[in-house]
C-alpha cells in the first residue's frame, strides 16, 4: 500500500534538487564574476597610479592609462568614471586613482557607481 503512494516522488525530488543545484551554481558563477571585475578594477587603478607617479607624468596621465586598461579588460562602461589626483600622506606625495564602476548583478549589468576602488603610488622625483 505504501508503494502506491510513493510512486513518482523520485521524479519530483530530482526536479526540485536539480533546480536548486542550478540556482546555486549560477549564484557562485555570478560571485566569481563580481570578484573578477573587482580585481581587474583594482589592478587597473594600481597600474594607472604607478604610471601617473612616474617622473614626467601627472595624475591625468594615470587616469587616461587606467581608462585604457579598464576599457581593454572589461568595457568602456566601466571606465566612464575614473579620476586621479595628487595627495600628501604623511609627508609622502602620492597619486591616487579612483574608479567608480557598476556593480555587476546579472552578468555584467548592474547599478552604476556602486563599486569604488582606489590605486595609490608614490610620486617619483620632485
Amino acid at each position: 500500500m505504501t508503494a502506491a503512494r510513493d510512486r513518482g516522488s523520485a521524479v519530483v525530488d530530482f526536479v526540485l534538487v536539480g533546480g536548486l543545484l542550478v540556482l546555486l551554481f549560477v549564484a557562485v558563477l555570478q560571485l566569481a564574476l563580481v570578484l573578477h571585475v573587482r580585481n581587474e578594477l583594482i589592478d587597473s587603478a594600481a597600474q594607472g597610479a604607478r604610471y601617473g607617479a612616474l617622473a614626467g607624468h601627472g595624475p591625468q596621465d594615470g587616469a587616461a592609462r587606467t581608462r585604457e586598461l579598464v576599457s581593454a579588460e572589461l568595457s568602456a562602461r566601466y571606465a566612464a568614471d575614473v579620476s586621479a589626483q595628487r595627495q600628501d600622506a604623511g609627508g609622502v606625495a602620492l597619486v591616487d586613482v579612483q574608479i567608480a564602476a557598476p556593480l555587476p548583478i546579472v552578468g555584467l549589468l548592474g547599478p552604476s557607481g556602486r563599486l569604488v576602488v582606489h590605486g595609490h603610488a608614490p610620486v617619483e622625483g620632485p
